[in-house]
């Protein structure tokens, strides 16, 4: 999916940052089969009953809270799962692209960043134990979408990060791997880039002459 547009020179003051796929790699079937040890179950039993059933997404749009979703996740696993057990799953399916976090670092210097993530709170709360590099690079502009209660792709969630934020979407590029919430993002007014590899970012940054 192409670029929609170009932003006028020094228009855009935050790059706004999907977490998973891009800037970590995020093998959910690594964690399926990590939470199928604990619970002496099977990958795809985990897998149906986590994101085939659509559970995950009521953690995700904060349907349910923390503390509601960690019961229930364990619910569904017919095992009680602890906050720390659950961490470790997340922490194992991630593993940090390190190109595209040194492309953070240098965009940092000259805008603002932040990370949008569709995930729990559980994520937003514990991102130092799950993925301890985003702190020095984003500091506490970390979110997670069931923190505004309205989940990506709809524009809804984006306009609530940046309200937060204090910044207007003609001022915002935002970068996701998945199409749909590239599309929710313009809707909202956002700029956008589909991710695909970190020699495309910096591409697209410099496009928009960020880099």
């Amino acid at each position: 999916m192409a670029d929609a547009g170009f932003a006028a020179a020094g228009q855009i003051k935050l790059v706004l940052f999907d977490m998973d796929n891009v800037l970590c790699r995020y093998d959910r079937g690594v964690r399926a089969a990590h939470l199928a040890r604990l619970a002496g179950s099977t990958t795809d039993h985990v897998y149906e009953a986590i994101w085939g059933s659509g559970f995950e997404f009521l953690g995700d749009d904060g349907s349910l809270d923390a503390c509601d979703y960690l019961r229930g996740f364990g619910e569904r696993l017919n095992y009680p799962l602890s906050v720390g057990e659950w961490l470790e799953a997340r922490r194992h399916s991630m593993t940090p692209d390190t190109a595209v976090l040194d492309i953070v670092g240098e965009i940092s210097r000259s805008v603002d960043v932040a990370v949008l993530t569709n995930n729990t709170t559980l994520v937003a709360d514990h991102i130092d134990v799950l993925f301890p590099q985003l702190r020095p690079l984003f500091g506490d502009r970390i979110f997670a979408s069931a923190q505004f209660k309205v989940g990506k792709p709809d524009p809804d969630c984006f306009r609530a990060c940046l309200s937060q934020l204090q910044v207007p979407p003609s001022a915002v590029l935002f970068v996701d791997d998945l199409p749909a919430n590239v599309a929710g993002a313009r809707e909202a007014g956002l700029f956008a880039h589909h991710h695909t590899t970190a020699e495309a970012l910096r591409q697209a940054l410099r496009q928009q002459g960020i880099v």
